[in-house]
């Protein structure tokens, strides 16, 4: 149980560590905690928490709770309303004994806003001035000691970066915890026009019981929150009405007096800050450009910017594509070994063929994303930590707005081309709930590097290697087209979805321009194994637990009377045939058969049969349907599994001649072929568009906490894929391409 501000003797302390993004707030934290933070969610909502604990001389281990980067105390959002949460101690959180605001020394001024707004609070406080190492170079000097009298709380100059000043800060936290009273300056601006305080007790009047307090410093700090925060378009729906009745009312009734209430509070803020900044801030006005200007003449310049982002997103793209692609490789041959030597050490039968297929595959199919999770929490811990992030926000908001969203969902929409689970986990990155959900609607219509086995196999089987012009490739043409398809259409449905069902009040990108520094290394590390690790827990349970159901679906029924018919004829063979290679094909053979049978007759290949009538309009038999089942284990698995409904074998791939020519080669009854270069097209649509991944449900269920938004996710792609699909393959027998 956490003490209240007004007990500090009890031992258990818990302190809030808060500041504006890119002040190195998680690098400060790292270091006072030692990198030995656990990860875990705040109540209700599914912004990660970061706490760990913080050994103090005398208030002895304390827990410290890392708070979402925000630049004020205005929750807009509910991501933002986080932070008022854990300061002031509204409900569900406890409020905490003290709070350690890091400001980044090189914005100071604008940091400072957000420190009024906590000192309103009348939470003990302690100023981490951070970054101090990097003023020298900026031409600017800061009097710590003029800005301690100015705020009225004890204010420590460290960098977090070198460990400069850590010591200092643990001591003034300390006696901060140990003096609350000293801790408390009071409210350092106060409305100094009386309508403006009038507003202001109207509004602390109807807070609800909850969040009442007799604490005066308290009351008025929550009543000009609601001032700045609530309004019809807020993402705070368990706001009380009331109280947002009574916000509205005073807005409409200064509005008609000519009055802006939220200009007010913010204008008279700054305008505290800008009148005192003098005694304790002196910049260079000759000051040569500084390092990070230089910079930024190259990374923000609208066409030389956007190329070296291109490039650093293209080495991004291709550690996900590529270069994760030989540790993937070890995975997967890791799993086949030990699948092999639980297949030998286990008696054969059912619970073999579960430990095996279900849990062993299952597992596989987990970490089999470790090297695409870990290199990208790696780049964006990176571009984070170097401030290069806020650059690409800056460069991509333009575009990114014109559909409903601003710079930062172009990263997880980028590294969607690889894989879509990382993808949705970098959508943490974003601040506010309505963005993020936006982005995890659309980043699976990007095109992952899972569905290229099945686009090789029908491109490979059904066009063939021409030439238009004699020079461009008609095979890498439908390659380019289908990522080019996939990328427009993922913007269509954002503009949509952000315009429908997921919309919200179009808010400005706020951001400051961090200077450039060297990441802090075990920061990064630590964060990206902290994420990894959320994702193996938490999403990797539920990617099991669906690929133990997939095994369920293309296992049961047995058929223990085709064993026995299969085991015979192997036997047969066996018996005439002398051991050598022929009699190993044979065997082989007639095994594929045999589970190409069983698979056929399994509730898998029912459910085939079953959805028959819904796929025939789009030219899929019953056939493919048990391969787009099998695909929602990993779209790839599309491939093995036609290998097996075919009788050639789970082992094969997109480059399998044996599989393209089956394909080739199927036919209907009366003689026409089942696969048509259309038929090919319209499969392509389907698998361009259709969630047909279960990991990629299972992490979107895991982000938003609730299968409401993975249900529809497959059910919109599911219904958007079949009409698309269907438009293709019925417009091309119209025009006489069937």
């Amino acid at each position: 149980m956490s003490t209240t501000a007004d007990s500090p003797t009890l031992a258990t302390r818990r302190v809030a560590i808060a500041g504006n993004p890119n002040t190195g707030k998680t690098t400060l934290f790292n270091r006072l905690t030692g990198l030995s933070a656990k990860v875990g969610n705040y109540p209700g909502v599914t912004v990660e928490s970061e706490s760990g604990e913080v050994k103090l001389a005398r208030s002895g281990t304390i827990t410290l709770v890392d708070v979402p980067g925000t630049y004020s105390l205005t929750a807009r959002s509910a991501e933002e309303q986080i932070a008022i949460q854990a300061i002031c101690g509204l409900h569900p959180l406890e409020r905490p004994d003290a709070v350690v605001l890091v400001v980044d020394a090189t914005q100071l001024t604008r940091n400072l806003y957000l420190a009024l707004q906590v000192i309103e609070t009348d939470i003990p406080l302690v100023v981490a001035l951070n970054m101090v190492d990097m003023l020298g170079e900026l031409g600017v000097q800061i009097d710590a000691a003029a800005l301690e009298r100015e705020l009225g709380v004890r204010v420590v100059a460290v960098s977090a970066q070198h460990g400069q000043g850590v010591d200092e800060l643990r001591a003034a936290l300390d006696e901060a915890l140990q003096t609350p009273e000293r801790a408390r300056p009071g409210p350092r601006w106060i409305p100094s026009d009386a309508r403006l305080r009038a507003d202001v007790e109207a509004v602390a009047a109807e807070l609800p019981a909850l969040w009442r307090t007799e604490n005066p410093r308290r009351r008025n700090a929550l009543a000009l929150w609601a001032l700045l925060s609530l309004d019809e378009n807020d993402e705070l729906p368990d706001a009380p009405a009331k109280l947002r009745e009574t916000v509205l009312a005073r807005r409409r009734a200064a509005a008609a007096q000519g009055r802006e209430i939220e200009a007010e509070i913010i204008q008279g803020r700054y305008a505290w800050i800008d009148e005192r900044a003098p005694k304790f801030l002196r910049q260079r006005t000759n000051a040569a450009p500084s390092r990070t200007d230089r910079v930024d003449r190259l990374l923000l310049h609208p066409a030389l910017g956007f190329v070296v982002f291109l490039a650093a997103m293209g080495l991004v793209f291709q550690s996900l594509f590529s270069w994760a692609d030989p540790l993937i490789g070890l995975i997967e041959s890791a799993v086949a070994v030990v699948k092999e030597q639980v297949v030998a050490a286990l008696p054969a039968g059912l619970f073999n063929d579960f430990v095996a297929e279900g849990l062993i595959e299952g597992v596989g199919s987990v970490i089999v994303f470790l090297p695409q999770i870990l290199l990208l929490f790696f780049f964006i811990g990176v571009m984070e930590d170097s401030g290069y992030m806020a650059r690409v926000a800056f460069l991509m908001d333009r575009l990114m707005k014109s559909i409903g969203l601003h710079g930062r969902a172009f990263v997880p929409m980028m590294s969607g081309f690889a894989c879509a689970v990382p993808a949705i986990l970098a959508t943490r990155t974003m601040e506010r709930q309505r963005d993020r959900m936006l982005t995890m609607m659309v980043v699976p219509l990007m095109t992952c590097s899972a569905r290229l086995p099945v686009y090789s196999l029908l491109i490979a089987a059904l066009f063939p290697p021409d030439r238009i012009f004699g020079v461009l490739p008609v095979q890498g043409l439908l390659m380019v087209a289908l990522y080019v398809f996939s990328t427009g259409l993922a913007l269509i449905v954002a503009a949509v979805l952000g315009r429908t069902l997921i919309k919200g009040k179009s808010v400005p990108l706020l951001l400051e321009m961090p200077p450039y520094r060297v990441p802090h290394w075990p920061s990064v590390l630590a964060a990206m194994w902290r994420k990894t690790r959320v994702f193996l827990s938490e999403a990797g349970t539920v990617i099991l637990a669906c690929t133990v159901v997939m095994w369920l679906l293309l296992t049961f029924p047995r058929q223990p009377e085709l064993d026995a018919q299969y085991a015979a004829r192997i036997e047969s063979v066996e018996a005439q045939l002398p051991a050598g290679e022929e009699r190993d094909e044979r065997v082989a053979t007639l095994e594929n058969e045999r589970a190409g049978e069983a698979l056929r007759s399994s509730y898998g290949g029912r459910l085939g049969h079953l959805i028959e009538p819904a796929i025939e309009p789009l030219g899929f038999d019953w056939k493919i349907g048990i391969g787009l089942l099998g695909a929602f284990a990993a779209r790839e698995v599309f491939v093995s599994t036609m290998g097996v409904v075919y009788g050639i074998g789970e082992d094969v791939d997109e480059e399998s001649v044996g599989l393209r020519q089956r394909i080739k080669q199927e036919a209907h009854a009366d003689g026409r072929p089942i696969y048509t270069p259309l038929v090919g097209l319209s499969l392509m649509v389907f698998f361009a568009i259709a969630c047909q991944c279960m990991s990629t449900l299972a992490v979107v269920k895991r982000e938003t906490r609730s299968w409401t938004w993975p249900t529809f996710l497959f059910v919109y792609t599911g219904a958007l894929a079949w009409l698309l699909s269907f438009a293709v393959f019925q417009g091309g027998v119209l025009l006489g391409f069937g």
